[in-house]
């Protein structure tokens, strides 16, 4: 019976934890596409890279390595 009354609030708990983060979603094509906000994202990460979290951080470092060394596609292999 306890359990019927405390599983929902456990189950909140575990998916607003799980959310955790920053609210932005960028894509790496949408960063590319926008130098600007990939500059602005690229900077808050190097000024608190853990206030913006891995997972944005990772996508801008994705997002500057393809404006800066493209998509691989077309190019010559040594």
């Amino acid at each position: 019976m306890l359990a019927r009354k405390v599983l929902p609030f456990i189950l909140a708990a575990a998916v607003s934890a799980c959310g955790g983060g920053s609210a932005t979603h960028d894509t790496v094509d949408a960063l590319v596409a926008d130098p600007a906000k990939l500059k602005d994202v690229m900077q808050r990460c190097h000024d608190d890279h853990a206030a913006v979290g891995d997972a944005e951080c990772n996508v801008a470092s994705e997002a500057f390595r393809r404006r800066f060394a493209g998509t691989g596609a077309g190019q010559s292999k040594p």
